[in-house]
Formats: C-alpha cells, sequence, structure tokens
C-alpha cells in the first residue's frame, strides 16, 4: 500500500451543499476501490494564480489515503468526468512527506495555545 495525496480544485459556482457532495464523491470513488482516507481536509474557496475556464477563484480540497497504485487511475478518470473539476493533482508520498504530512496534521489539529506576557512594572 502507497501513501498518496491529492488535490482538486472545484468551480466556485456550486453551492456549498454542492462542494460538500462533490468532494464526498471523490472519497466514495477511494473507498469503493479499497483506500482508507487518512485525513480530508476543505480549504474552501481561494483565488486561483491564474484564470481557469474564465473563473477566478475556485473551492481547494485536500484528501490522503493509502491505496493501492490502480485506484490513482479510477480516481483520475472520475475527476476527468466531473465538469465542476477546474485542476487536480494525486501524487505518491514518499517516506519523508509523509512523515512531514504526518507532523502537519498534529500540528493543526493541536489546540493553539497562547502565552500570556507577564505584567512590567516600573519600579
Amino acid at each position: 500500500m502507497n501513501h498518496y495525496e491529492t488535490v482538486f480544485i472545484l468551480t466556485p459556482v456550486l453551492s456549498d451543499q454542492q462542494m460538500k457532495e462533490a468532494a464526498a464523491k471523490f472519497v466514495k470513488v477511494l473507498t469503493d476501490n479499497g483506500a482508507t482516507i487518512v485525513n480530508e481536509e476543505e480549504w474552501g474557496v481561494k483565488k486561483l494564480a491564474y484564470p481557469i475556464e474564465k473563473k477566478s477563484t475556485g473551492y481547494y480540497v485536500l484528501v490522503e489515503f493509502d491505496g493501492e497504485p490502480t485506484i490513482v487511475k479510477k480516481l483520475e478518470t472520475a475527476f476527468r468526468r466531473d465538469d465542476n473539476v477546474l485542476r487536480f493533482l494525486v501524487f505518491r508520498l514518499d517516506k519523508y512527506a509523509a512523515e512531514y504530512a504526518a507532523k502537519r496534521r498534529s500540528l493543526a489539529s493541536a489546540p493553539k495555545a497562547t502565552t500570556v506576557e507577564p505584567a512590567q512594572t516600573e519600579a
């Protein structure tokens, strides 16, 4: 089993519900083909670096999963068949990238500690 990560950009003209359904559809393609989902993040609507299909923003979704190499082909086919997907990228993480992704996930899920500065007293 390999560790993979995919980022795809959905068209921004969809409603929030439609975007969540589209993201869930691709996760379902993965789980139906034997992949285990490690992490799923919806980054929301962000500005694109350049216009794609006359759109300047897109809804970004990141999914990390473990699976066999044959799953990638099926996922990419599902991306290409969906008109709501502007761009996508699927890549296999090597051991260093997988460690970095795990560290990033743990930092993102850890509660943020706030430090309180001691009051300065004048003498």
